[in-house]
């Protein structure tokens, strides 16, 4: 979340009462920034220099709508005037709205197919994202939402794929394929972004005469077995890659564009970041599949094919 200087930037608009369309859409603006309304068409921000910038582009927007705009420099005088600019920004309100949704949302999490459970994490996701954007001055509501959020993600993370492993600090360690073959690999049963996509890469690109053990519980990895994508296993997340660029990173394709490509959609899905076009279609085909198949080894089998075909896809750059 940003700091801010007790100084602060006052934008006032004035639109022609012809321009609906640019006045919503100015206002929508207005709105996203976060902006504090003092009176119809007057709104202040922290003068942070993104604030001020945004502020700016407004503006200048205003103007080329035939309206009028002006930039105003703001600063307290003292600090009961300090306290009653921050108070403007008090997100209190929006936090409680948002922890009233996320508890009424966690009493369905139980009935929700994986695809829906991910829709609805997305959804939230982007809500608190929004409030922590504009959250100028965190306070103790702030501090609850965090724990509100990180309880219902985590809630959602164990019903999707129970003994989710916890990301380690270790480095990771360059490996010669020639060392990995037909060996037998071993993660958790019922598959999921990762664990799939960690599958077929290393079918498809270390190890072409693997096999796979699908495992109840992590603690049942054979000694003989290479794990992946759980805690303690030789491959699984380190810092904030996940266990598919984990593999990137041991056996040196870090330099293959279309897989990393992939990796950012994996990434995307298994812990969040920046969306990926092709990722919630993905997402919806594993999810039926899933439902759908009767094992492990048929469901690798056909999502194999669709990152087969999603590797190709990234892998090119030509137009359609």
């Amino acid at each position: 979340m940003p700091t801010f200087a007790d100084s602060w930037i006052l934008l006032i608009v004035s639109l022609p009462t012809s321009g609906a369309t640019a006045r919503m859409r100015i206002w929508r603006t207005i709105k996203t920034l976060g902006c504090a309304a003092l009176r119809d068409g007057a709104y202040l921000l922290p003068a942070g220099d993104e604030q001020v910038a945004q502020l700016r582009e407004l503006a200048d927007e205003t103007t080329q709508e035939d309206g009028q705009a002006w930039l105003l420099s703001v600063h307290a005088e003292d600090a009961g005037e300090v306290a009653a600019y921050r108070a403007l920004f008090d997100r209190t309100p929006d936090y409680a709205e948002l922890q009233a949704a996320l508890s009424d949302a966690r009493k369905t999490l139980s009935g929700l197919s994986a695809a829906e459970l991910n829709r609805l994490l997305r959804r939230h996701g982007r809500t608190y994202e929004a409030i922590r954007k504009i959250d100028f001055f965190p306070n103790e509501a702030s501090t609850r939402a965090e724990a509100r959020w990180n309880d219902f993600s985590g809630a959602i993370a164990t019903i999707q794929s129970p003994g989710e492993p916890h990301p380690s600090s270790a480095s990771i360690a360059r490996r010669d394929p020639a060392q990995y073959q037909g060996r037998l690999w071993a993660t958790r049963r019922h598959l999921w972004v990762d664990r799939v996509a960690s599958a077929w890469l290393i079918q498809r690109f270390v190890d072409p005469h693997a096999r796979f053990r699908w495992l109840e519980n992590p603690a049942d990895c054979p000694d003989d077995a290479l794990g992946f994508d759980f805690d303690g296993a030789t491959f699984t997340h380190v810092g904030e890659r996940v266990s598919f660029e984990v593999l990137l990173a041991s056996f040196a394709l870090e330099s293959n564009p279309g897989l990393l490509r992939l990796a950012g959609m994996v990434h995307a899905l298994d812990v969040g970041g920046p969306a990926v076009p092709e990722a919630s279609g993905f997402e919806a085909v594993l999810a039926g599949a899933r439902e759908r198949l009767p094992d492990d080894d048929a469901l690798l089998a056909e999502i194999g094919l669709v990152l087969d075909s999603l590797y190709f896809h990234f892998s090119s750059n030509r137009k359609r």
